[in-house]
């Protein structure tokens, strides 16, 4: 049976508000275990805006297939947390796979307030998959705290001309215009066959939103 994630990109980008780019591909199959290698083409661009390989990774014109896996383990919550429970479930964590250091950082985007880098997966768009996204763009959209809520449902777009993403998604709430999703989680929107619901899962908030996470359901 095919998996719900396929390879996963390290993305990298210069601060909030600063585009996005694909700069490295994981990748893992039963035979070869996992393997990185940096996606050269891409990271012309961000080597122009100050991009640093990532620390487990120094040589971008190598191919890494030892201990992938391992270095990437270093970007998962540890289980001694106290709120583990609470982290499984806003990331919609299975806990039979909670060990399961590729499914682990798929699902959780291995995000650290420490860096630049996060890791988003290519879902295969099964009927019954759920993941947490993010809304991209809402430093342009400047939406007020007073305008979104956890729990609305928002409508989507596909933007097949977006000039930065083929795969571009853009997503609104009663006609507004809010914001995109991110790229590569975007994917999934293109590829089913099956209605998909976004609903806002958790927010981040002053006098505008800072950072909205999304619920993404395939139904």
């Amino acid at each position: 049976m095919k998996s719900e994630i396929g390879n996963i990109f390290l993305i990298w980008r210069k601060g909030p508000g600063s585009r996005r780019i694909v700069v490295g591909k994981i990748n893992k199959n039963s035979n070869d275990g996992a393997r990185f290698q940096y996606l050269l083409d891409n990271l012309k661009e961000a080597e122009k805006q100050g991009f640093l390989p990532y620390t487990g990774f120094p040589d971008t014109s190598k191919i890494y297939t030892n201990n992938v896996l391992e270095i990437l383990s270093q970007r998962i919550v540890k289980t001694e947390r106290n709120d583990l429970s609470d982290y499984y479930s806003f990331w919609c964590v299975e806990l039979s796979k909670k060990k399961d250091t590729y499914y682990m950082l798929a699902y959780t985007q291995g995000l650290l307030p420490t860096d630049n880098f996060e890791f988003l997966a290519d879902f295969n768009p099964k009927k019954g998959l759920k993941f947490i996204s993010e809304i991209a763009g809402l430093t342009k959209t400047k939406i007020a705290s007073n305008k979104l809520f956890k729990g609305d449902k928002l409508d989507f777009e596909l933007e097949l001309d977006n000039i930065y993403d083929d795969n571009a998604v853009k997503l609104f709430k009663k006609g507004k215009y809010i914001g995109y999703v991110k790229l590569i989680h975007s994917r999934v929107f293109h590829r089913s066959k099956n209605s998909i619901i976004v609903t806002v899962h958790h927010l981040e908030e002053k006098d505008i939103i800072q950072r909205a996470f999304i619920k993404v359901e395939i139904i």
